[in-house]
């Protein structure tokens, strides 16, 4: 259903997700605003804002996805020019933030990069940022602006239970770290939860469970987690709960970012359903039947909409 809005709104996006942006822009009954994107051979790129955005209330919609680098320079430039061109507000909507796994200084000499990220969006002309299932919600302190935190997990809930509703599961953390989260998931659904030791050995990225606290036997194990990178720890994951005797494997996380070889890894898999959402976009070569995806844009429609109203986002965000 369409949610008519004053003229004043208006919705730009970058060139990361199309699909979801115009989902978005339809939900709300709005139109999408002009912007020209050149991209020169010396890899220069120029943004420029074709529509009136004088004194409107901005939404810049920008995912974070490959080549990473290349679409953070380009949100940073496309709130740059809305700055120029005298946006009266530009809300950065964020549905995967650049860089959210960089928040904190694990060793030293490195940078703490979600901060950076949250600094260069100041520093471009935004005035607030919308964001989902960030990896860390101290990334939420980075900001001297603005910043709303909402979570997908109703949204991948509701999925699951329209599907199967009758399927007796049980809700898997796949670490200590991933237990909130997960608590979520299983208070929503009104399932046990369990959760998995997980340790890590090395550089590597691959993360060894060891032990699992909580039953799956004769149980059909749903893993959660707020994303899929390389693929490593939920499918160590689902080889565990398969040896402690779970019926069925699925697993639900907010960002499919399927980096490396994860779907190859998925492919070969005992890994019944991976369901996902829209964050970011699924180009053909990472999809696979076992993927199901879900779409967020009606969450961000309606926070987009409140936010351009004034109204309250705290039951949204509440919604964990």
């Amino acid at each position: 259903m369409e949610m008519p809005l004053s003229r004043d709104l208006i919705v730009v996006s970058g060139t990361t997700h199309p699909a979801l942006a115009a989902a978005i822009t339809a939900r709300l009954g709005a139109t999408l605003g002009r912007v020209r994107f050149n991209r020169f051979s010396n890899e220069n790129l120029k943004v420029c804002v074709e529509e009136n955005v004088r004194d409107r209330d901005v939404f810049v919609l920008q995912t974070s996805c490959s080549p990473v680098n290349e679409s953070f320079m380009e949100t940073l430039i496309l709130i740059d020019a809305l700055r120029s061109a005298s946006a009266g507000r530009i809300t950065a909507v964020l549905p995967y933030f650049p860089y959210a796994r960089s928040d904190k200084q694990d060793e030293p000499g490195i940078s703490i990069t979600a901060r950076l990220v949250a600094d260069l969006l100041v520093t471009a002309g935004a005035h607030r940022v919308l964001a989902l299932d960030l990896h860390s919600p101290q990334v939420m302190g980075f900001f001297r602006i603005p910043i709303d935190h909402l979570t997908a997990i109703p949204v991948l809930c509701e999925a699951l239970l329209a599907k199967d509703p009758t399927v007796e599961r049980v809700v898997v953390a796949t670490d200590i770290g991933e237990a909130k989260d997960a608590g979520r998931f299983a208070a929503r659904m009104k399932l046990p939860l369990a959760v998995i030791d997980k340790r890590r050995t090395g550089d590597d990225e691959h993360a060894m469970p060891t032990a699992i606290a909580g039953d799956v036997r004769g149980r059909h194990a749903l893993i959660v987690d707020d994303e899929i990178a390389t693929g490593g720890t939920i499918l160590e994951a689902v080889g565990l709960v398969r040896r402690m005797g779970a019926a069925g494997v699925e697993a639900a996380v907010v960002h499919p970012v399927l980096s490396g070889n994860a779907i190859e890894r998925l492919r070969g898999s005992s890994l019944e359903r991976l369901l996902v959402t829209d964050t970011i976009p699924l180009p053909p070569e990472k999809r696979d039947p076992r993927i199901e995806v879900v779409s967020v844009a009606p969450l961000l429609a309606d926070a987009i909409g409140r936010i351009h109203r004034g109204e309250s986002l705290y039951d949204m965000a509440s919604r964990r």
